[in-house]
């Protein structure tokens, strides 16, 4: 059982749900559990484009999605943080300390095999054991 475990959220995705339930079924009677969103801020020419209101608002909306998959889930914390998403999740668990990452992970595709989904370079790369969830 763990103390202390990371769930990182994809908002856009309908897994959240199924790694929280995992992170549950993982966590000792006192867990500390924390809903994670990496909100990934627009890269190279594409900043230049977008006003500070418009990505501030973008960074606002997440914050309240993620607020409400996780109301009414006691013991559940939820954090945002704006960095690259693998990366930011690998330094998060490590500078917090957690024993414990919960990840869902789709179906690789070809793509994956070359470039590696954020949950395979979070399990090549965390200090933690990694539990992935992979939706069937």
């Amino acid at each position: 059982m763990y103390q202390k475990i990371l769930v990182p959220m994809a908002l856009d995705h309908d897994i959240s749900p199924h790694t929280l339930q995992v992170a549950r079924a993982l966590a000792a009677d006192d867990c500390e559990i924390v809903a994670l969103h990496v909100y990934e801020m627009p890269q190279g020419s594409v900043s230049a484009y977008l006003d500070k209101d418009v990505v501030d608002e973008g960074f606002r909306a997440a914050l309240n999605l993620l607020r409400d998959k996780v109301s009414g889930l006691e013991g559940v914390r939820p954090e945002i943080i704006k960095g690259h998403t693998a990366r930011t999740i690998i330094d998060f668990a490590n500078e917090h300390s957690f024993d414990c990452i919960v990840i869902g992970s789709h179906k690789p595709g070809l793509s994956d095999y070359f470039l590696g989904s954020t949950a395979s370079r979070v399990v090549r790369h965390a200090g933690c054991a990694v539990h992935v969830h992979r939706r069937t």
